[in-house]
């Protein structure tokens, strides 16, 4: 890549998971497979620099046409490609001026009458998209060289809904799925982080774990108000349920909309943790000791009620770590893609498939050694996800330059989201 690369996202220190995306693409997809990157991060005014990348915080929604400044920043980088993250609520004026980010697609036309390449990478498409989603999202495939999407079936569902609508599908789209860090499976001494996190009294118990950003659509109360019936499951099923912990961790990300969750479930965990049967430990779920404190873990819960995606899937598929989630989206097709987890239908058999795992060390070993081969084959950042990045600005590079339509079509590394 002879020329610089502008990602468009929001950038740390923002507590964002879509911040922290960023900049685990970066620094475990990009720098590894592009050598000698050359990085530009166009971001929202609170983006830093956080090791070498060239960060301009002049990203500001509450400024009347906004992307006019974006623009002009790319003009003056003329990057290989511009990789744009989208959430609607990262482009949102926040006073409902411009609805379903028209700001974010007048800087797609602007960017597209210019010649420049465009990768955009979606990061809210819901299985059964609205019609002002699939209006947006026609208009965005239309405007960008290349569309991302997190997993295949979000293009068989958008191929669904364009054919009801005797659209035809275009063929600008790929996968490429969250990735995973290789390598951290093996790497921290689960009785030395416990003595370095303070828990040391959890020595040679095994521990249950909720993990990450404190929010009401992770319904941790699920677990919270059954987790005495959890632990009676789990004798039942033959294990012992004294030898079992629950250790709640994370922080409450945004006090304005989650506050009222956060509260309670610290309600609901204090009595546990006075009767020796739960924990509770505050950290900032990002970086290295996300890691270091899911790694203790014998089994994490994701009892997630409306996500897609999931940094927090991705370390625990990082760690090789069993869990439990709910049969929903993304997380559904991942549990079953990878055979690392159990899937629970509702709140009742979420107690089962905790007690099933919890029960059964062999089943647990299985689906680490199954969550391995899936970091390997599918979804490593430096293996198999950064390679595809590579492979998509290529081939958007490739399509401007030659004026010639992008075709991924089935057996192309970007419909089948890995090589």
């Amino acid at each position: 890549m002879d020329k610089p690369l502008v990602m468009v996202s929001s950038w740390p220190p923002r507590a964002c998971g879509i911040a922290t995306f960023a900049e685990e693409v970066v620094e475990h997809g990009l720098k590894p497979n592009i050598p000698n990157l050359q990085l530009h991060v166009i971001s929202h005014k609170d983006g830093k620099p956080q090791n070498r990348e060239l960060v301009h915080p002049i990203l500001d929604t509450s400024q009347k046409c906004w992307w006019e400044s974006i623009a002009d920043k790319v003009r003056e980088i003329k990057p290989y490609v511009v990789h744009l993250q989208h959430e609607y609520g990262l482009y949102d004026d926040g006073n409902g001026a411009l609805p379903l980010n028209t700001g974010f697609l007048h800087l797609m036309t602007t960017l597209r009458r210019e010649g420049y390449p465009t990768i955009v990478e979606t990061h809210t498409v819901h299985e059964r998209p609205n019609q002002r989603e699939l209006d947006f999202l026609r208009e965005l495939i239309d405007y960008t060289t290349i569309l991302i999407l997190k997993e295949p079936f979000l293009r068989d569902r958008l191929e669904w809904e364009f054919n009801l609508q005797d659209d035809t599908m275009p063929t600008n789209i790929g996968v490429i799925r969250h990735g995973a860090v290789e390598g951290y499976a093996n790497r921290f001494n689960r009785n030395q982080v416990l003595d370095e996190l303070g828990l040391e009294d959890l020595k040679g118990r095994s521990i249950v774990e909720l993990i990450g950003w404190i929010q009401k659509n992770k319904r941790w109360d699920l677990v919270l108000k059954r987790w005495e019936d959890i632990l009676s499951s789990i004798e039942e099923q033959g294990g012992k349920k004294d030898e079992w912990v629950l250790l709640a961790a994370g922080d409450l990300r945004d006090p304005k909309g989650h506050r009222k969750a956060h509260d309670e479930y610290m309600a609901l965990l204090k009595p546990l943790e006075e009767r020796g049967l739960a924990r509770f430990y505050r950290f900032i779920p990002r970086n290295s000791e996300y890691y270091e404190v899911m790694s203790i873990a014998d089994l994490v819960i994701l009892p997630s009620v409306d996500e897609t995606q999931s940094g927090t899937l991705a370390r625990i598929i990082a760690l090789n770590k069993p869990y439990v989630t709910f049969n929903l989206e993304g997380l559904g097709l991942q549990t079953v893609e990878s055979g690392g987890g159990l899937l629970a239908t509702d709140r009742e058999n979420l107690i089962d498939r905790i007690a099933d795992l919890a029960a059964n060390p062999k089943l647990r070993r299985d689906c680490s050694r199954r969550q391995a081969n899936y970091l390997r084959t599918r979804v490593g950042w430096k293996s198999v996800v950064g390679r595809l990045y590579r492979e998509a600005y290529q081939t958007a590079r490739e399509s401007v330059d030659n004026h010639k339509k992008v075709r991924i079509l089935e057996g192309h590394p970007l419909y089948a989201g890995h090589f």
